[in-house]
Formats: structure tokens, C-alpha cells, sequence
């Protein structure tokens, strides 16, 4: 793949720097081994100034480049695991039990360790670089902490970019699309109450698991009978759990789910039915509920200037041919939207080149491919230099 020279001389070195935070994964907000190798290489790579502490274990280097412009750009990778034991076997597996780097952001976090390496010898640019390695991105919104604690006011930046690897795209291909590429993310929760009984005399209670079950099925009419068929919305319930023996109707049942969507007034018709749904058929079955539809994440929306100027960068690094626009956006979630609600930017994606049958990202077996290290430290460091080239 047609990488910077230099980024390339150090690929062996970036693979073992991926390998060692794959080895010791740390979920959001305990990134403290991680956070604290961040800090000490980007001093031994020569940063400007190294800030440590932002939203409890976020990390911001600073490089300036050659010249006065006032021009500056953000860079950003996530550094946190998953709860997830690992069942890979690979001679580098987590050796922490029930943790994983399962979503790739041990070499996301590596991709941008390589840029500053190579931005911090060359200084090849005019401007500032501000690089945010950000904690907490799996579910605790740690790109909003960050942003609530100002990240913005602190480090002054006109732009911000960000990039994850996508294992089904081939490897060293970049994705890329103006507007919404990753959905809004609410936790659905609801408990339904009933009366307990013996199972073999139900005519004595009320019973909340059947209620419970005609939830369920119902709220697959919202996005089938309600969300306009042109439009995208979902709502699954992944946890459904009440009773604890083969014969007792139990008291109450308790559903856990997602929601996601894209425009905000899909997001309200889904939780408008989400809470007539449940507690209009517990009443209706003899129930009492609660509902609640908490919303983390807002829709990643691109900006559509700096999603061309990511990709002409990515266009220099891969070529025409392997710069691609996105097909379709996807459900997945990410906090990287706040800090486009904030800042112009764009989001990315980076094949990783793993094939049919292959686990994918957030599944025990799943592996991010060190090959692509340097394509994407290159993507971010060509990025520096053309948004901000010496002498203009």
C-alpha cells in the first residue's frame, strides 16, 4: 500500500506498540496503563506540550508545525476496550480476564501514535496539530465528557477528524460520506409488574412475563407500521429477564434494549411509542410498567467540506480506486458526534480487510489487522499537510 515512506520505516514498531495495549485493555474511564504510554511517547516523540487528565484519563498532545499561520486541526482516537473475554488465542490475547479490545481501538489508538511520531520529526506543515486520544467511547460518552470539560476552548481547533477501522471493507480502503454516517443511540429500559402466582393456578395472579412478551412483539410495529418506509429506525430488545424456577409466575419482568435512528423526529416517534407501547399493553393486561428511553449518542453527521478534504487525503495515500464513498451509513453508534455537533469534521471509515466468516468488531475472536497501521498514521499526517501547507 502506497504509505509514507518514513511511517512504513516504523510499522514493526507501531505493531508491537498495538499488540501491548491489545495485551492490557482497559474499558472507559480506566485507561490508566493506556493513557499514561500515550503521554510518555508523545514526550519521546518531542510534542510541544503533552496535557494529561482530561475527562479523568484523556490525553492531548500539541505540535506546531513551521510557520505563523494561525491554523489548527484536531485529530482523534479512542483508546478504550470492551467487557469481553477474548477467544482468539493469539500469542498477544488479553491477559486481562473478561477484557478485550474487541472493536479496534488499541490500533486506532496506535494509527495516531504513528502520525505524531511522524509530524513531530518533520513538521512538514503550518499550523497546529492538536491530537485527542479520548477515553471512554464504548457506551460512558466520553467524547462528550471531553467536550463538556472544553476541549474546544482549550485547544482551539478548526476542524476535527476521526477514523475507525471497518474489518468488512478491504484493507487500505477508505469510506467516506458528507451528512449522517453512524445513528443516534438510545437504552431502552422497562420493568412490568404483575401479581406472583403458581404456575399451575395463573387464575390467581397477573402475569407479567405474558405482558411482557406482547411487548416485545408489538414494539416491532414501530419502525414496520410507523417510521416512514423511506427513512431508518430500529428498536431491539436484547435482554428479557424475569422468574427464577420452572413453576412460579414471578412479580415482574424486566426488558433491556437500543433504539437508533438517524433524523431527530424519527428519534421522538420512537420514544413516543416506545412508552405507549409498554404501558399501554401492561394496562390492558392487568400490569403496571415503567419505561424509560435515555438517549447517549446523537447521529455522527459529516460535514461535507471536510469529508472531501479527508478523502483527497485518503486519495493521496490509496489512490482514486480504494477511496470509496461509503454504500449506506450504519446503525452503530459514536460518540465522536459530539464533538462534530461542536466542530466542523468528518468520520471515516478503514478497511481492515477481513473476510466473510471472519469475526467482526465487538465478537471475542475479532483481531484488528496490523497491516493497516500505517495507511491510516499516513491518512492523518497527509491530512496535516495538505489542510495546512508551509508558505500559504
Amino acid at each position: 500500500m502506497p504509505v509514507i515512506n518514513r511511517i512504513a520505516e516504523f510499522h514493526p514498531e507501531m505493531t508491537a506498540w498495538r499488540r501491548d495495549f491489545h495485551e492490557n485493555p482497559e474499558i472507559g474511564f480506566e485507561e490508566v496503563r493506556t493513557s499514561g504510554i500515550v503521554a510518555a511517547k508523545l514526550r519521546e516523540f518531542g510534542c510541544d506540550e503533552v496535557h494529561t487528565g482530561i475527562a479523568k484519563t484523556g490525553v492531548v498532545g500539541v505540535i506546531r508545525g513551521n510557520g505563523a499561520s494561525g491554523r489548527a486541526i484536531g485529530f482523534r482516537a479512542d483508546m478504550d476496550a470492551l467487557p469481553i473475554e477474548e477467544q482468539t488465542g493469539l500469542p498477544y490475547a488479553s491477559k486481562v480476564p473478561g477484557k478485550m479490545h474487541a472493536c479496534g481501538h488499541d490500533g486506532h489508538t496506535t494509527m495516531l501514535l504513528g502520525a505524531a511520531k511522524y509530524l513531530a520529526e518533520t513538521r512538514n506543515f503550518d499550523g497546529t496539530i492538536y491530537l485527542v486520544f479520548q477515553p471512554a467511547e464504548e457506551n460512558l460518552a466520553g467524547g462528550e465528557v471531553m467536550v463538556k470539560e472544553g476541549l474546544f476552548d482549550r485547544f482551539p481547533m478548526d476542524r476535527i477528524f476521526g477514523m475507525h477501522n471497518w474489518p468488512g471493507a478491504p484493507a487500505g480502503t477508505f469510506l467516506h460520506a458528507p451528512g449522517p454516517v453512524m445513528a443516534a443511540v438510545a437504552n431502552l429500559e422497562a420493568t412490568i409488574t404483575g401479581t406472583g402466582a403458581h404456575g399451575a393456578m395463573p387464575h390467581n395472579g397477573v402475569d407479567p412475563i405474558l405482558a411482557a412478551a406482547h411487548v416485545v412483539t408489538a414494539l416491532q410495529s414501530v419502525v414496520a407500521r410507523n417510521v416512514n418506509p423511506l427513512e431508518a429506525g430500529v428498536i431491539t430488545i436484547g435482554h428479557f429477564t424475569g422468574g427464577h424456577t420452572f413453576n412460579v409466575i414471578p412479580e415482574s419482568v424486566k426488558l433491556q434494549g437500543t433504539a437508533r435512528w438517524f433524523l431527530p423526529e424519527v428519534g421522538d416517534l420512537l420514544e413516543r411509542r416506545f412508552h405507549e407501547i409498554v404501558t399501554g399493553i401492561a394496562a390492558a393486561m392487568g400490569c403496571t410498567a415503567t419505561a424509560s428511553f435515555t438517549r447517549s449518542y446523537p447521529a455522527t453527521v459529516n460535514e461535507a467540506e471536510s469529508t472531501e478534504l479527508a478523502a483527497r487525503a485518503a486519495r493521496v495515500v490509496v489512490g482514486e480506486a480504494r477511496t470509496r464513498p461509503l454504500p449506506q451509513p450504519t446503525m452503530g453508534g459514536e460518540d465522536f458526534a459530539f464533538m462534530l455537533n461542536e466542530k466542523a469534521g468528518a468520520y471515516l471509515f478503514l478497511g481492515g480487510g477481513r473476510g466473510e466468516g471472519e469475526a467482526m468488531v465487538h465478537h471475542p475472536k475479532y483481531d484488528f489487522n496490523d497491516e493497516i497501521l500505517p495507511v491510516g498514521a499516513s491518512w492523518f499526517a497527509t491530512l496535516a499537510e495538505q489542510l495546512m501547507p508551509r508558505g500559504q
